[in-house]
């Protein structure tokens, strides 16, 4: 394989709903390409793409693969991302390396929500667009009904390059109104013929070539002279105009494709080759100092890790563009995460799982190596003494979550192996043991997300693991002041234990004023405070902690043993066990004993205070509250707002875009369980939603009486 300059690299990420064919359209280009020289199907199983058992037990992409394929004297990098968004992560890290989107469309199904979303991931990323309207050949193709919805929801306006001859089951030709051409096609392995255009489609294909003319002149000021000059443009002149057009996300050309019977993928390599930008014609990556890094074969060498696997027999495996300069096999880099030098022994160009050495790669690039040291996804690779570091992915919050145990309770150290390895591989999923819930978190994208992964576990280790209901992360607080006393007293022979703590609770707000005066058992209680401490709690809130005792009535040594106690208290709350939060507590009196009195006497005696003084202050349970933006075509918002006000939201704020609705929602945690499966449900898989952490708000009384009672039976049960 020759060593491609920038020049020649194009990067392209294949784009669309699931069932749009891009893993098809992957195995035509990599066929025209010479990559194979036979192409395989999804239902044989043996595809370049979508090549691991899960993906062929679940027929979908579930990761992001990797291709490339030859034409044209240039290298086409090619990202399958996988269409569902459960598996966004994929699409996420290829819009980072990517130079253009294709965006492929089922001529069946028209836009779909699928469409939508990632159109609507490429804005945010300023990806380019070339649209293929895809399955041409089938029964219920409709090539008009599917522009026009294009038309009417894509945020880049489409500019038809192709339009078919004949749609449907007998579909062989197109009419390419940029050529001025008629393509028709001999047999399913993409053989075709030029002709003329027919007589019966001169006036339609004269009227698109107009608007393409106007379309390619519109970004390019000597274009339009020549245009309103000649009152034509050539090709070449059209390619020009159209190429600024499409970087600046002004047009989306679209194209006229079987994939199954590689119908069009050759005329849109040549498109691409042609008109899609170089790496260094699309705006540099950055830095995480926010300079430009241009991607300049001449510059130093930077590597950003995309994406990293883990294949049997062969290792870890890390996916990366060359972002600056040239790599060569054999180079030791340094990993500015882990400042550990990586040696990069082997370099490869990538087809799936078939790979391909190479002894160099120029800037724009994108390979893989093998058997780095400690390098993952997100990482940069730069020369020793560089400061360069490639700004992160950003990828979505997650939108599910569910607790996970073995079924076999021996299993549950192998079990946290597999999902930190699983972690390693999708950085979308979080996964972690909270001390809190005193359970295992796993976070992804959608159930279906989940799912996989306890698919892929099972499958690959055979030990059984369970989702459940994850715990809620209450918190606790207090609403008014209230003060208590305890005296722990033990004597057992010998030494006893003996400490007597006396204190007063009130809600910490920012901005209160200091302690002073307070009525306790109806006496005014005059303070003098001798010190003061305050402590932002790991998970959240405030706890100050007073020492206003006088006299000597407990020793200044035995407050930290009062305070620890209280923490101790405050992690695991009076309630519900919950966290404890925004509490000011102020020890005032107490009693020692000059034999017994010891740290854990007053521990424990600053404990229990604690403990009856919160249960008198107006205790309350604060739940988790998201906020959830629900993207739903018109005719199920109805359904989907119903069921909203079902889990307690608060509506915040409805409005509509392309044909689709949005709704933006206050809604609980303990209420969003499953939701992304009931949502499935209620719209038939034509929504999509996101849900990120917004605050902790009191639960209304019916549904804390609830939690108490739940917590007090937990108590008798244990």
């Amino acid at each position: 394989m020759k060593n491609y300059q920038t020049s020649e690299i194009k990067n392209v990420v294949l784009l669309g709903a699931p069932g749009s064919g891009k893993t098809t359209f992957a195995e035509a280009m990599a066929f025209e390409g010479k990559v194979i020289d036979r192409r395989g199907s999804i239902e044989n199983e043996n595809t370049l793409s979508d090549n691991t058992d899960l993906e062929h037990s679940n027929r979908r992409s579930i990761y992001s693969t990797i291709l490339y394929t030859e034409f044209m004297n240039h290298k086409l990098n090619i990202i399958d991302a996988p269409g569902s968004d459960d598996f966004s992560g994929g699409l996420f890290a290829a819009f980072k390396v990517a130079d253009v989107g294709l965006m492929l469309f089922n001529a069946q199904n028209g836009f779909e929500v699928g469409s939508e979303i990632q159109s609507r991931y490429a804005k945010t990323y300023n990806v380019p667009l070339v649209g293929v309207i895809n399955q041409l050949d089938s029964e219920k193709a409709n090539w008009e009904g599917t522009l026009e919805s294009i038309a009417s929801f894509s945020k880049v306006k489409p500019i038809v390059v192709q339009y078919p001859v004949n749609p449907g089951l007998g579909f062989d030709a197109f009419i390419d109104v940029l050529l001025m051409k008629m393509f028709r096609f001999k047999d399913d392995n993409g053989t075709r013929e030029e002709l003329p255009i027919p007589a019966e489609h001169a006036e339609r294909a004269a009227e698109l070539h107009q608007a393409l003319l106007e379309a390619a002149a519109e970004n390019d000021e000597t274009l339009m002279d020549t245009y309103f000059e000649k009152g034509d443009l050539e090709p070449d002149e059209i390619r020009k105009g159209l190429g600024m057009g499409i970087a600046n996300r002004d047009w989306m050309p679209i194209f006229c494709a079987s994939a199954k019977k590689d119908i069009g993928t050759k005329r849109i390599m040549e498109f691409i080759i042609k008109v899609a930008p170089n790496p260094d014609q699309r705006p540099p990556m950055t830095d995480t100092e926010g300079n430009d890094i241009p991607a300049d074969p001449a510059g130093p060498t930077i590597l950003f890790v995309f994406k990293s696997s883990i294949e049997q027999h062969v290792g870890e495996i890390s996916y990366f563009r060359v972002v600056s300069g040239k790599v060569t096999e054999g180079m030791e880099l340094l990993n500015m995460r882990t400042e550990n030098k990586e040696k990069l022994s082997q370099l490869f160009a990538v087809a799936g799982k078939n790979r391909v050495k190479v002894s160099e790669m120029s800037a724009g690039d994108i390979g893989c190596t093998v058997k780095l040291k400690s390098t993952r996804t997100g990482d940069t690779l730069a020369p020793a003494g560089s400061h360069t570091v490639i700004s992160p992915m950003v990828f979505p919050e997650p939108r599910y979550r569910a607790a996970v145990r073995a079924v076999n309770q021996a299993d549950e150290e192998k079990l946290g192996e597999l999902l930190n390895k699983a972690r390693y591989e999708d950085p979308t999923l979080l996964v972690e043991y909270s001390k809190e819930l005193k359970q295992t978190i796993v976070q992804g994208q959608g159930e279906l997300h989940l799912k996989i992964l306890r698919d892929q576990i099972m499958g690959g280790s055979k030990i059984d693991i369970e989702y459940f209901a994850p715990r809620i992360p209450y918190r606790e607080t207090i609403t008014k002041t209230a003060a208590a006393d305890y005296r722990h007293k033990k004597q057992s022979g010998g030494a006893g234990q003996f400490g007597e703590v006396h204190l007063v609770i009130e809600p910490y707000y920012e901005g209160m004023p200091e302690p002073s005066k307070y009525k306790v058992d109806g006496k005014e209680l005059t303070l003098n405070v001798k010190n003061k401490e305050e402590y932002d709690l790991d998970w959240g809130g405030k706890l100050q902690f007073y020492s206003a005792v006088v006299g000597g009535a407990i020793d200044a040594r035995f407050m930290p043993a009062i305070l620890k106690g209280i923490m101790e208290k405050m992690e695991e709350g009076p309630l519900t066990g919950s966290y404890a939060r925004d509490i000011r507590v102020i020890v005032y009196d107490g009693k020692m004993h000059p034999v017994d009195s010891n740290e854990i006497s007053f521990k424990l005696a600053g404990r229990n205070a604690f403990k009856e003084a919160f249960r008198n202050a107006g205790p309350k349970i604060m739940e988790p509250i998201y906020n959830v933006e629900v993207l739903v075509p018109s005719d199920k918002m109805g359904d989907v707002m119903s069921d909203m006000q079902n889990r307690r939201a608060i509506i915040e704020g409805m409005s509509s875009e392309g044909g689709l609705d949005r709704l933006s929602a206050r809604v609980p945690l303990s209420e969003l369980y499953r939701y992304s499966t009931t949502l499935s449900s209620l719209t038939n898989g034509r929504a999509t939603y996101t849900m990120k952490f917004a605050s902790y708000e009191q639960v209304p009384s019916d549904i804390q009486e609830k939690l108490l009672k739940a917590y007090a039976d937990t108590d008798k049960d244990e």
